[in-house]
């Protein structure tokens, strides 16, 4: 009589949502040339030597920021006012620090701060909120704190859980609220005279 031989159970391991971390360089050890080199479409933050990978947005974060890009790129086109970008442009706020704004924007006349891997710091940045408790402490407390020690002029936070456009201005070393906009009403920039967006269209993506 035979026997049948089975293979034994494969143990079941977790498989990384990235392997970007495990084929490289420990956490903590990076270097802002080896992450800048990284060949991804994750979204990955980077602070001193460790990488910070952002959620995948979900459809209706990109319908929010590509609507409020839309927006933007016309109004700043239309005056040559400066140059707006959507996703994934690096920002670098000090040595060792780099983040990747959902929407970034520079005047004209600071366009040398331009360049081809990163931009040298910002005039205006936006932030769509992802639903996640980490996530809103990141943008609402963490990079509102960033952005400002970065002297980072304008800072919008697009709150879909509040169903809110909050308007951050920067006076000192430190943000002040310039308003905080309902669904009805039109969130104005401070930076960008008479630039003003429709709440709940930004929030509806349309």
């Amino acid at each position: 009589m035979s026997t049948v031989h089975t293979a034994p159970p494969r143990s079941k391991r977790r498989e990384p949502n990235w392997e970007i971390v495990e084929s490289f360089t420990a956490q903590g050890e990076w270097s802002e040339e080896e992450y800048l080199e990284l060949d991804t479409n994750r979204l990955i933050e980077f602070t001193d030597g460790r990488l910070e990978v952002l959620p995948m947005p979900k459809t209706s974060h990109q319908r929010s920021g590509a609507h409020l890009f839309e927006v933007l790129r016309a109004f700043v086109s239309h005056g040559k006012a400066g140059e707006v970008l959507y996703g994934g442009v690096r920002i670098r706020l000090r040595p060792g620090m780099i983040r990747e704004p959902d929407i970034v924007f520079m005047l004209a006349e600071h366009s040398a701060r331009v360049g081809e891997d990163y931009w040298d710091g910002a005039d205006l940045v936006m932030e769509v909120v992802s639903p996640g408790a980490k996530d809103r402490e990141r943008n609402l407390r963490r990079k509102r704190l960033e952005y400002a020690a970065a002297g980072i002029p304008e800072y919008w936070i697009i709150d879909p859980k509040l169903a809110r456009i909050t308007v951050l201005r920067l006076e000192g070393d430190h943000y002040v609220v310039h308003g905080e906009f309902k669904p009805g009403e039109q969130a104005s920039s401070v930076l960008l005279k008479g630039f003003t967006v429709d709440v709940a269209a930004v929030l509806a993506g349309k």
